[in-house]
């Protein structure tokens, strides 16, 4: 569980601002997304046990089988989808709740999915805290939220065998849907954008590993 008392030391931020400074050598254009991490205090999100790696570029776990993730990750995903403010973003797995916060922080309108019932009572209870307002949902994620669809971005934050298709069809026309996607070690990001109802443009980088994507689409 995130900390009880939540405190942002000049320590902290001065690991932050390293951390932003590596982003930014590792390749990370986005002024905005840099700024947004820069911005939002990573420990809060940290078991006391592990907070003292919170500002290190790794993924840590946070319970249930799921992991908080590697910020160079975090920033990566989020420079795909091309923010702009007021996006009305679908969210995939919403963990710990440090992705849809920072998605939050760039002026997106969030709905967030998770499929683990435990993770997602604790994450909700912890982001009210906070202060971080959400649209915040307990389900199988591979499905999407058709009820309030349509979304100008998606992003899924765990690693996919296929693309569901129901994500696709919920994505604006214009819109851009970022995932991972391969097998359960490693992944391929995809970032996918609708040009119509019947064609898609895909891009396609190498290199993640995620924790599987559980569902009816994913694995099961």
């Amino acid at each position: 569980m995130p900390l009880l008392k939540l405190e942002d030391t000049y320590l902290h931020k001065g690991k932050r601002r390293a951390l932003v400074t590596l982003l930014r050598e590792k390749g990370i254009k986005n002024e905005r997304v840099l700024q947004a991490i820069n911005t939002l205090p990573r420990h809060f999100f940290f078991d006391s046990a592990l907070i003292s790696h919170a500002y290190e570029d790794k993924a840590f776990p946070i319970g249930e089988g799921q992991t908080i993730s590697q910020p160079y990750t975090v920033a990566f995903q989020t420079e795909l989808l091309e923010l702009k403010e007021g996006d009305r973003v679908l969210e995939i797995g919403t963990g710990s709740g440090y992705q849809g916060s920072i998605l939050h922080l760039l002026g997106a309108e969030v709905f967030t999915i998770e499929y683990q019932k435990k993770l997602f009572e604790g994450t909700k209870r912890f982001l009210a805290r906070l202060g971080i307002e959400m649209h915040l949902f307990y389900g199988d994620g591979t499905g999407g939220l058709p009820e309030y669809a349509q979304y100008d971005k998606i992003i899924v934050t765990a690693g996919a065998p296929v693309v569901p298709e129901a994500l696709i069809q919920q994505l604006k026309i214009g819109g851009i849907l970022v995932i991972p996607v391969g097998d359960k070690r490693k992944q391929a990001m995809l970032k996918i954008t609708k040009k119509s109802t019947t064609k898609v443009v895909q891009e396609e980088y190498e290199g993640f590993a995620f924790v599987p994507l559980l569902g009816k689409d994913g694995w099961g």
